[in-house]
């Protein structure tokens, strides 16, 4: 969280790294304030792609939650491909995959946490590879979140509904398959040096 915070520079500190320069208020300021002033909803189109990317892939993960519990709950598993890959519910009260059962209130407070972080790095967003990455995350984390809150055994305790089952594999659902890809997106537009602001850093 802290390194993220650093690449994006403190909300409003005019000195961050994605920063316009201080136009001069001269008779020949008129055409870079404009460019100045243009630039700023180019932002604000960045948080609406992050928002638009998480309110897709949290009702997409509700859905598909709803139907599972209505529909495939307390019922043999469907086959899709084979024994290859097959939807099977599951109530799940550790992390993603399955992992720290044990835990689930920890984990509540790290997808809210999460949650917090994505909101605050949103302000300084101007990459739209970032906008989309953090979009997922967020959209991910508030589908497990929901679950947490209302599901049984209770709030803050509740356990998530997996149901992506392939062969060999831990049974998860949409919310991880968004966290996931969320997540190895941010560590490609990392190696290429691409930061959320949209500047482009070389070590």
């Amino acid at each position: 969280m802290a390194e993220a915070e650093r690449i994006i520079g403190t909300p409003d500190s005019p000195d961050g790294t994605g920063a316009e320069p201080e136009q001069s208020s001269g008779p020949d300021s008129g055409s870079d304030g404009q460019e100045s002033a243009g630039a700023r909803p180019r932002g604000k189109r960045r948080i609406a792609v992050l928002f638009a990317v998480a309110a897709f892939a949290y009702a997409l993960d509700l859905v598909s939650k709803m139907i599972v519990v209505a529909k495939l709950e307390h019922h043999a598993p469907v086959e899709i491909i084979g024994d290859w890959l097959r939807f099977e519910a599951i109530r799940n009260a550790g992390a993603a995959f399955g992992f720290g059962e044990a835990f689930t209130v920890i984990f509540t407070v790290i997808a809210a946490a999460v949650i917090v972080v994505i909101v605050r790095l949103a302000r300084k967003l101007y990459s739209l590879p970032w906008a989309i990455a953090l979009g997922m995350l967020l959209g991910g984390a508030l589908g497990n979140l929901t679950d947490r809150i209302f599901r049984s055994p209770g709030v803050f305790e509740g356990a998530v509904v997996d149901f992506i089952a392939p062969k060999h594999f831990a049974v998860f659902n949409l919310a991880d398959s968004a966290i996931v890809c969320g997540g190895i997106l941010i560590v490609l537009l990392s190696f290429k040096g691409l930061d959320p602001d949209g500047t482009v850093h070389k070590d």
